[in-house]
């Protein structure tokens, strides 16, 4: 997978959750893949002070990115 499929793939993944995150005030956006292993995003909004942010960041998030792009390692969330 290219660099841009893979970029593709988690923006697609972010779709997906991002109604979720919105419903409840918050959002997410990504800022980098880096070596094709790890995704910075940051979430904002409400999300950012929500007491579970990283529970949603792990199962929700980082889930549905591996369920697009499963090369993906880990998702790490940049305040």
């Amino acid at each position: 997978m290219s660099t841009e499929e893979l970029r593709l793939n988690v923006e697609k993944a972010l779709d997906e959750i991002r109604p979720f995150l919105q419903s409840d005030g918050g959002d997410i956006n990504l800022l980098s893949i880096d070596d094709d292993k790890f995704v910075k995003v940051q979430l904002v909004g409400a999300c950012t002070s929500c007491s579970v942010n990283q529970m949603t960041l792990k199962s929700g998030v980082e889930m549905t990115i591996k369920k697009y792009a499963p090369q993906i390692e880990k998702v790490i969330n940049v305040e």
